[in-house]
């Protein structure tokens, strides 16, 4: 089988997967979602998380069990040799204060590449999806805005993150950033903010919270309707797929934006 191949069958798991996650999801929305923290009062998780992730490791280890499922909630499980990473709700605490803008998350990956990828928005029934052939929206093929200008822009970002300690310095990159831009926006699903960027909702996304299950799929979709994925140097530490970006349109001037600062080598803390 070629891989072209594989990448179509393995997006077909993946899809009926998010589907399946995202019917008990819509149902469960209307309802009483108690949460308990994980990491921090920031960090939440509801049943349906749990719920939902076992639904999607059944439906991908029935249709193709020579995988390995790295999932938000559960960690890793099995030793195929597809590797998949899974977010069965990006956006809890949206999904759990009744704020419609969640998704779930699936990519596949073999040898390093990023084969398949599918961020399900149940809410909205948008099923972002791609493969080596293409990235769609609902099977219409999308594609990145391009020759947009910083100042016609907009932003989405999970920075300023909880906690995070302003220092006198980030509150004038900041107000910088804000300034600068048309439009900042803090949305709280971040594979959902990769996807608007891919689609040309939005024009650029970065992090410096993401996990390799919320950008796997993403970074794919952004790859295939021609969008940058640059990965922030010193914050990833050698971890794949590398969860702390810049996204853009494949032309927007970064290195002469109000992000970067983004850009310097190594990017630390104390280096904004």
């Amino acid at each position: 089988m070629s891989k072209d191949q594989l990448s179509q069958q393995l997006l077909i798991v993946a899809k009926t997967a998010a589907f399946r996650a995202g019917e008990m999801l819509i149902e469960a929305f209307a309802g009483n979602k108690p949460t308990s923290e994980k990491s921090s009062r920031h960090d939440l998780v509801t049943e349906y998380d749990h719920q939902a992730e076992r639904i999607i490791i059944d439906q991908i280890m029935g249709q193709y069990p020579d995988s390995t499922i790295l999932g938000e909630e559960g960690g890793s499980q099995g030793s195929g040799a597809v590797q998949w990473f899974v977010d069965p709700i990006d956006g809890t605490t949206n999904f759990a204060l009744g704020i419609p803008f969640f998704n779930v998350s699936i990519a596949a990956a073999l040898e390093g590449e990023i084969l398949a990828g599918v961020v399900y928005d149940p809410m909205r029934q948008e099923l972002f999806a791609a493969s080596r052939q293409g990235a769609f929206l609902n099977d219409r093929p999308i594609r990145a805005r391009q020759g947009v200008a910083e100042t016609e822009a907009v932003l989405v970002t999970d920075w300023p993150y909880p906690d995070y300690k302003f220092t006198d310095n980030d509150f004038l990159v900041y107000s910088e950033v804000v300034q600068r831009f048309r439009a900042v926006r803090r949305m709280g699903s971040l594979a959902l903010e990769m996807c608007y960027v891919a689609c040309g909702r939005v024009d650029v996304c970065f992090s410096l919270l993401g996990k390799a299950w919320d950008v796997a799929a993403a970074m794919l979709l952004l790859d295939q309707a021609g969008a940058r994925y640059r990965p922030i140097p010193g914050l990833n530490k050698g971890t794949w797929p590398p969860s702390k970006f810049i996204a853009s349109g494949p032309d927007f001037e970064l290195e002469q934006s109000s992000l970067k600062f983004l850009l310097r080598q190594p990017f630390t803390r104390d280096g904004l």
